[in-house]
């Protein structure tokens, strides 16, 4: 069933559940107050009938011919029946009424009164004590006006409510239209959206709404699918062409290795290279499940020394950037010791600050590759800045995705995961990396992390 007919069938269901209650509390409220009303009339009908028959021995010919004048049209003797202590009626031609009982009488004596409905009659009796005796009055009246009245009531009622409802539901039928029309848009938008254009947002509407909240959450949610059909389709350009070379290199060396016998030293020289291919390979792959699990990472960090982690990192590079003709420099600005104690991850900031000292040195040549840890306004800060060849402008704000790698990185050999694996861990421990660089004068990265309590 679609939102619209919901709509509809339940605000139909609604309407007519509360219409259904409100007529039956106002149909049996008006039966009730009607029938009331036709009681009293006959009270008073049975209490001037008392008057007009008993007491004509007591008043005046003239006052008593005047009472008969004026209620005439009420007292009917063929609706009266006027019974005495014996029980027999003495007045009124009302004789032999089934429906008046023994009982009746015998309740109107004990309780002063009665009233009761029957055979489509209504009969009312009161007790009347006379100089004459003690006497019952009984009148009826014809209750075909009022059924009437109750079923044009009923009639009434019962077409208002089917009018009702079916106002009701065309009145939701439009509205439904009106309502979900911005909701028909959306589905309508999001079926035009193909496989290779999936990252075209949807427009937004600006009615700050609970439409505008799911165009705002579908287009999230479709950028991160963007990003990982995206990260998909770089992953399988990568292993087509970065797994390949490695590959073909080891493959090909054995291949010409089988040709003919070899001596002991070109044994050694292509295990050597092929080993070198495999640690590359083996290197990558470590890095891409390391991303793939980035986000499922707990945050059971500890307390650590961010100084003492640079020098690890330096211990290891230093003899990799003597064979680059470079060295590292560490320069420590910071007065304030608990500065350098930060709650992370140990191993994963080790790789991501390794991964850009490692870059620099790549770039670097024969140039030094400075690391500065500096404090300011209570952050602290570390810079890493080499005076390579640099970045181009264009590749800048593409150059942290996943397999990117610059247009001028000419054979210098790499994955493109590294900066952006970096990035995935700073970003992971509120760490802040901006880059910035100049084409054959070198590149600073500057590394802000997070503020002490």
């Amino acid at each position: 069933m679609t939102l619209r007919n919901r709509f509809t069938l339940i605000s139909s269901l609604s309407f007519g559940i509360v219409s259904i209650i409100t007529s039956a509390v106002i149909f049996f409220a008006y039966y009730d107050s009607t029938k009331i009303f036709y009681f009293e009339k006959l009270r008073n009908t049975a209490l001037i009938s008392a008057i007009y028959y008993l007491e004509k021995d007591e008043l005046p010919k003239d006052r008593h011919a005047q009472i008969k004048k004026e209620y005439n049209h009420l007292i009917q003797n063929n609706r009266v029946a006027v019974y005495n202590q014996n029980n027999e009626v003495t007045f009124g031609h009302n004789l032999n009424d089934k429906n008046i009982k023994l009982s009746h009488l015998q309740s109107v004596r004990a309780n002063k009164g009665i009233q009761f409905m029957s055979d489509n009659q209504f009969y009312y009796g009161i007790f009347y004590p006379d100089n004459q005796g003690d006497f019952v009055v009984f009148v009826k009246s014809s209750n075909d006006s009022f059924q009437s009245q109750i079923l044009r009531l009923a009639i009434i009622m019962l077409s208002v409510l089917l009018i009702g409802l079916l106002a009701i539901y065309f009145l939701s039928r439009y509205l439904s239209k009106v309502v979900y029309k911005p909701i028909s848009n959306v589905v309508e938008l999001i079926n035009k959206v193909e496989y290779n254009n999936i990252s075209t947002a949807i427009t937004s509407t600006n009615t700050n709404d609970e439409i505008e909240d799911l165009i705002k959450s579908y287009n999230k949610l479709l950028g991160r699918i963007s990003e990982n059909v995206l990260l998909q389709q770089n992953f399988i350009n990568y292993v087509s062409h970065e797994f390949k070379t490695p590959l073909a290199a080891i493959s090909g060396n054995l291949e010409v290795f089988a040709q003919r016998d070899r001596t002991p030293e070109e044994y050694r020289e292509v295990a050597k290279e092929s080993l070198e291919n495999v640690y590359e390979i083996e290197n990558i792959l470590n890095n891409l499940l390391l991303m793939s699990g980035m986000t499922k990472l707990e945050s059971s960090h500890k307390q650590m020394r961010v100084d003492e982690l640079i020098w690890k990192i330096y211990e290891k590079l230093e003899p990799k950037a003597k064979e680059n003709n470079s060295s590292i420099k560490i320069q420590l600005w910071v007065t304030k010791p608990a500065l350098l104690e930060f709650p992370g991850n140990e191993t994963l900031l080790y790789l991501a600050i390794y991964n850009i000292v490692e870059n620099a040195i790549k770039y670097s040549y024969d140039k030094p590759v400075v690391l500065t840890l500096s404090e300011k306004e209570n952050h602290l800060y570390i810079e890493i800045r080499d005076e390579g060849r640099g970045i181009p402008t264009e590749d800048l704000a593409k150059i942290s995705e996943t397999f990117y790698r610059g247009k001028n990185v000419d054979t210098v050999k790499g994955s493109g995961i590294g900066l952006s694996l970096s990035k995935s861990i700073f970003d992971h421990h509120h760490i802040v990396m901006k880059i910035d660089s100049v084409v054959n004068t070198g590149t600073t990265v500057l590394l802000k992390f997070s503020a002490h309590s």
